[in-house]
């Protein structure tokens, strides 16, 4: 898609104020061994969408949470309406207008949706207590102008991902800011639900509001975004109208270099069959799922969002054991009903939320890379060989570039890009036979994408097997020698590399 995509705007969009709805100008933002932000602007127009665009590392996420008040810059000045202000703290942004909406979900489990989207601001009964009815209400109300079906007495634990993320957004515009920040808000959401968004964010867009958009999908960029902001390495490149730049155009200012090949998939022999799965279920959740995983083989596992793919996977590594059928590893019948007998079994799980179930996230990067290998590998006669350890998961930071100063750093400190490359090192620390990802890629820039796509091809042409699940369609076409297809809990087909399309996929997933 390198052709330029001309931008409709909707009817009645506010016109572009003279003054910029938010400014910034020369900040600088540095953390312990590395400079995440150097002499970098913004301008933000009232009635856009404002695209931010870059690697992971590139400064994009800092810079947002400098606007929202999260961090305070080293230097520099951030101007609302032309008028300078210093943030304080986030509450300190929303009193003046600055909403934003995480990459990483910051919602409380324990409390009910309407509690989340309403803390601190919860309506009181003349007794001082809150008003749950009131507070149901407003919910409710807010809903229902956002065409959101989700109940709000539900407790958040009990949501999925992408029902999380609607709410983060709703919670969002509660605060009917004037500039509103969406960090990848759709990492997490099926095409309708993005399409739902995206008529969330025009009828802002036509109430005059700004809006930063942060995201590593093209086409997103070209359907919703009225200009495109790009860094690289923490500095500001350039600015250019979304209808006036290509897509090539762009990956080039992010990354600096051509990215020739998104998907390098190199024909390797496929072996023997390594694990097979027959008639596996877990009550309730799904059921009757029977394929079987060959050597070399990278096995795509498509399908909506609640279709059971993530669950196929926390069966087989035995986070939630499966309830009926078989798993056949190598020919002998196994029972997994662990991740520590999943491992001894020569497998590795890549989970798809990295904050609530990978990352360790007030540890250092050694301590998240080596808590899969530390007992398994690396200690002799009760000691824990650190200079191996060491200097092995060091190389496994160079093979993936992960960017950071040492492997010291707190993993929550780097970018979520960088965390993701930290978490696929752990896996492949353990040398797996069967190495399941699920969204290995979700939140990565493109550029990191390529790298990660080329070493699961790597990973295949040495004999792993791999069960590869994804919501992006091209990314499954693109690297899946074979594509297994789920609906609701049901497998509905398995398709093979050259008779795969999106048609096909989509089929199966809707059936």
């Amino acid at each position: 898609m390198s052709d330029t995509v001309a931008i409709e705007r909707p009817h009645g969009a506010a016109p572009a104020a003279a003054v910029p709805l938010l400014e910034i100008e020369g900040i600088r933002k540095a953390f312990p061994g590395v400079v995440a932000l150097d002499d970098v602007r913004f301008r933000l127009r009232a009635g856009t969408v404002h695209a931010l665009m870059g690697e992971n590392g590139a400064g994009k996420s800092t810079l947002m949470k400098i606007i929202a008040g999260i961090y305070t810059p080293d230097q520099g000045e951030v101007r609302v309406k032309g008028r300078p202000l210093v943030l304080n703290g986030p509450l300190d942004a929303l009193n003046n207008g600055i909403a934003m909406i995480h990459q990483e979900l910051n919602l409380m489990p324990y409390m009910t949706v309407a509690e989340n989207i309403w803390i601190r601001r919860e309506p009181l009964t003349k007794l001082g207590l809150v008003d749950h009815r009131e507070l149901k209400r407003r919910t409710q109300a807010l809903f229902d102008r956002l065409v959101i079906d989700i109940d709000p007495e539900t407790e958040v634990r009990s949501l999925s991902i992408a029902s999380r993320q609607m709410v983060e957004i709703a919670k969002a515009v509660s605060f009917d800011s004037d500039v509103l920040i969406m960090d990848e808000p759709t990492s997490a959401l099926t095409e309708t639900e993005v399409a739902h968004l995206f008529r969330i964010i025009r009828q802002l867009r036509a109430q005059g509001k700004g809006i930063v958009y942060i995201t590593h999908k093209m086409n997103e960029l070209f359907e919703i975004a009225d200009e495109v902001s790009v860094f690289r390495d923490g500095r500001y490149i350039d600015t250019k109208k979304s209808s006036e730049v290509t897509r090539d155009e762009i990956i080039h200012m992010m990354v600096g270099r051509e990215i020739t090949q998104m998907f390098p998939k190199e024909e390797v022999p496929i072996g023997d069959v390594v694990m097979s799965v027959k008639n596996l279920g877990v009550g309730g959740i799904f059921q009757n799922v029977s394929f079987d995983l060959h050597a070399g083989e990278i096995l795509g596992l498509a399908g909506l969002v609640g279709s059971g793919r993530s669950n196929v996977a926390e069966a087989l590594f035995g986070v939630v054991p499966a309830t009926t059928g078989q798993i056949v590893i190598e020919g002998i019948p196994v029972t997994i009903d662990s991740p520590a007998r999943a491992l001894k079994y020569g497998m590795a799980f890549l989970t798809e939320d990295r904050k609530d179930t990978g990352c360790f996230l007030t540890l250092d990067i050694l301590s998240n890379m080596e808590t899969a290998v530390l007992s398994q590998h690396y200690v002799k006669f009760g000691f824990v060989q650190r200079e191996a350890l060491l200097s092995n998961c060091e190389e496994m930071s160079r093979k993936l570039r992960v960017k950071t100063p040492s492997l010291d750093e707190v993993i929550q400190n780097l970018s979520g890009g960088n965390q993701q490359k930290v978490l696929i090192g752990r896996w492949l620390l353990t040398k797996p036979k069967i190495l399941i990802l699920d969204e290995p890629t979700r939140g990565i820039d493109v550029g990191a994408k390529a790298e990660i796509h080329r070493l699961v091809g790597q990973l295949a042409g040495q004999g792993v097997a791999v069960l590869m699940i994804s919501s992006e369609m091209p990314e499954v076409l693109g690297m899946s020698d074979r594509v297994m297809v789920m609906h609701e809990g049901r497998l509905t087909g398995i398709v093979d590399r050259k008779d795969a399309d999106q048609v096909r996929i989509m089929e199966l997933a809707a059936q």
